[in-house]
């Protein structure tokens, strides 16, 4: 597969950084976030493919890790108590460390319409850290969609963690989008340990580059801002599935992409009473509007009337002959997501903001 091939073949010495200036009015304020090591790597992924018309953050208490991660800002949370070491997996302190910094959050995410939160659940920093992240975007007025992933079974310490941090990720966010990483075992079961994670990285980068850039692009069919709010705000639990075809597919295509990307989705989820999706197709020049919308059809034909569904495509000259359809599919059941625990009364978070110094890779030490 193209997508598993292009997580791969990664080259961290180059880095695309194709974010674009532009002016504000009438353009989205978008924020991709990374919390944790996972959400890092995810940011770096981002950076190291481009995307235009958004902003990335990686957010760490481990100082070490984030000096290497490529983004437009860093940050350092949790200084005083875990001195840039990490924390240790222990979520309560990656909780901690974020509330500690929540000024230096509302400064960073103020005025954004988007936010994507980005993490691994079941370790320490990304558990912990991102609900807090959701939570002050939330209250900033942004659309927040988290996009984690869930560790393996065989990780057992890991994941009563990641349940917790799941089910607070859940109440903080308007949709969550969970990547199941024993599903990874049947969408890329031959690969090393190490590179199946690059693929799941790669799946969560292409598919909040692929939302952003049909926002903030003109594309075949454009898909705006309105329209991811419309799907996403209170879309709760959500699936994420990917198809490809190429050049070399033979019979009908269309056929095989929606098949494709309605048969791996990578949590084991009830499709009955999902609210919305949004479907992204990418294509080269080859890809028509009748092809577009003939994906889009066999896509929702099995969905509820009344879903709300938004659909985009974008043309690509380096994917001629190619076809990859991403879709995010709303208010799903998932056995992996608890219920939601109710947050009874406000936090009281003391203030502590320091600039870095200006000889360390990192904007801020809090």
């Amino acid at each position: 597969m193209r997508l598993v091939n292009e997580a791969l073949s990664s080259n961290s010495e180059e880095i695309h950084n194709k974010n674009a200036s532009r002016d504000d009015f009438g353009n989205a304020s978008i924020i991709v976030i990374g919390c944790g090591g996972a959400g890092n790597n995810t940011i770096h992924r981002l950076t190291e493919i481009g995307i235009e018309g958004a902003e990335t953050m990686a957010l760490n208490t481990d100082k070490q890790h984030l000096e290497h991660v490529n983004a437009d800002k860093k940050i350092l949370i949790g200084s005083t108590l875990t001195r840039g070491l990490g924390a240790g997996g222990y979520p309560e302190i990656g909780k901690k460390s974020a509330e500690l910094a929540k000024n230096v959050l509302e400064d960073v995410l103020k005025n954004a319409d988007l936010v994507f939160v980005t993490a691994g659940m079941g370790g320490g920093t990304g558990t912990g850290s991102a609900p807090v992240v959701a939570e002050i975007a939330k209250e900033n007025g942004a659309v927040v969609i988290g996009m984690v992933t869930y560790p393996f079974k065989i990780e057992r310490a890991r994941l009563k963690k990641a349940d917790e941090g799941l089910a607070r990720l859940t109440e903080a966010c308007d949709t969550v989008i969970v990547i199941d990483n024993n599903r990874l075992v049947e969408f890329v079961p031959n690969l090393p340990l190490n590179e199946a994670f690059k693929v799941a990285d790669e799946i969560i980068a292409q598919a909040v580059k692929g939302i952003t850039e049909t926002i903030s692009q003109k594309s075949l069919i454009n898909i705006d801002y309105a329209d991811v709010r419309s799907v996403m705000t209170d879309g709760g639990v959500a699936m994420i599935g990917v198809g490809e075809v190429d050049y070399e597919t033979k019979g009908d295509r269309i056929e095989k992409v929606v098949k494709d990307t309605l048969s791996c989705p990578l949590l084991d989820v009830d499709y009955a009473g999902a609210t919305g999706a949004i479907i992204h197709i990418t294509g080269g020049t080859d890809l028509t509007i009748g092809e577009a919308n003939a994906i889009g059809e066999g896509i929702t034909q099995s969905m509820d009337q009344n879903a709300n569904v938004i659909w985009g495509a974008r043309l690509d000259p380096s994917m001629e002959g190619c076809i990859r359809v991403m879709t995010i599919i709303t208010g799903v059941k998932s056995a992996n997501i608890l219920g939601k625990e109710k947050n009874n009364g406000r936090r009281i978070i003391p203030k502590n903001t320091q600039k870095t110094k200006s000889s360390l890779n990192i904007d801020y030490i809090v």
